[in-house]
């Protein structure tokens, strides 16, 4: 399991212009069972996604088709981690 730390390197504004092709993204990789949640951080300079892949040249192959990738939009750190405890509701996405 992978976080995906975004930080933004643009204003707010250069972001909101790629916004809609970034959800466009997520739901790309909700649909294939990637993506578990992702959301904005707070204060809002990136974001956060929790991701399901193979290993991290394939968490950086999916980063690659981001628009907000493309465009330069954030920077991108990739913490792999191993869930050891967690709750019944997580079980799926683990096992």
């Amino acid at each position: 399991m992978f976080i995906v730390n975004l930080t933004y390197v643009k204003p707010l504004e250069e972001v909101e212009k790629h916004l809609e092709d970034h959800i466009t993204f997520l739901n790309k990789y909700y649909a294939s069972n990637n993506f578990i949640c992702s959301g904005r951080k707070n204060p809002r300079d990136g974001g956060i996604i929790l991701c399901i892949a193979k290993n991290k040249e394939e968490v950086n192959g999916i980063i690659s088709e981001d628009p907000f990738y493309k465009n330069g939009v954030a920077n991108y750190d990739v913490i792999e981690f191993q869930p050891t405890k967690y709750s019944e509701g997580f079980k799926e996405f683990v096992e």
